[in-house]
């Protein structure tokens, strides 16, 4: 089994579920990784007033071999403007370098989240949606389009599926679910005001909740029943969510295969009705 290289991604992505010494070893790594890497194993033990052995288990707990293990994967993503994948745009680049830097931040963005996923939670996630009496999907802004882009691909599979742009039509829809329904809520932040309303809501009404962010350590993680993370870095010219996007539409595709194969024929006979009804938009 390799060893992962998102380091940061991780730590941010379990925060919630750490206890509270886990918590000083999380701050410590996403506030000053720099002084980590220099740093020995017992050096950060006593800093922090932790046993060396508390260090090293929340290391393995990160998916790495021990603690030197971690400061390799974590000195790769610090180093050198972020292993030189996360890079800057500058004066003087070029449109072509321009291009290759946005495609090389989405690439990492990507991996990261590929390596942040938990194969029990998709499970469940997907369990959740096999069984779900009817599924709605909100999101804001940019997460608004994800969630339609997944509402145009899901109804494929014959789910009972909604989502809307609107942000009020949402919160009357939200109010109408109950137990048995299951609501997906995208957030990059996990703190849009919008969509802490309706999770809070759909919290009161009994529904399972679903949250894709990539911060733990927010509000609505802590309101979700299952939490899928994604990962992404932020630049002058681009900001996180633009690569947040890009994961949380890949993190619906593998979603939505999963479903597919879930419901086997009944999914294939409802593609099959959709694209016979599609044949008269074609010319």
């Amino acid at each position: 089994m390799t060893e992962p290289t998102a380091c940061l991604a991780r730590v941010r992505a379990g925060y919630a579920s750490y206890s509270d010494i886990e918590k000083k070893i999380a701050d410590l790594l996403l506030e000053h990784p720099e002084h980590v890497i220099h740093s020995s194993i017992s050096g950060l033990g006593e800093q922090l007033g932790v046993a060396d052995s508390t260090i090293f288990r929340f290391c393995k707990r990160l998916g790495f071999k021990g603690f030197q293990a971690m400061k390799i994967a974590l000195a790769a993503e610090i180093v050198s403007p972020l292993h030189q994948i996360h890079e800057e745009i500058t004066p003087d680049d070029d449109v072509r370098t321009v291009a290759r830097k946005v495609f090389h931040a989405s690439q990492k963005a990507l991996t990261d989240t590929e390596q942040l996923l938990d194969e029990t939670t998709l499970e469940q996630v997907v369990r959740a949606l096999i069984g779900a009496r009817r599924i709605e999907i909100y999101g804001a802004g940019g997460s608004a389009l994800v969630a339609m882009d997944a509402y145009h691909k899901w109804m494929r599979a014959g789910l009972p599926v909604f989502a809307t742009l609107d942000t009020h039509i949402q919160l009357m829809s939200a109010s109408q679910l109950q137990a048995g329904d299951v609501a997906i809520v995208i957030s990059h932040s996990g703190a849009t005001m919008d969509m802490l309303q309706i999770a809070e809501l759909l919290k009161v009404r009994g529904v399972a909740l679903i949250v894709l962010t990539s911060y733990a350590k927010s509000p609505l993680s802590r309101l979700a029943d299952h939490v899928l993370y994604t990962a992404s870095d932020e630049t002058d010219y681009r900001t996180e969510a633009m690569a947040s996007r890009l994961a949380e539409l890949c993190l619906f595709d593998a979603l939505f295969v999963n479903l597919m194969r879930a419901r086997g024929q009944e999914g294939q006979e409802s593609l099959q009705r959709i694209r016979q009804a599609l044949e008269i938009k074609r010319m």
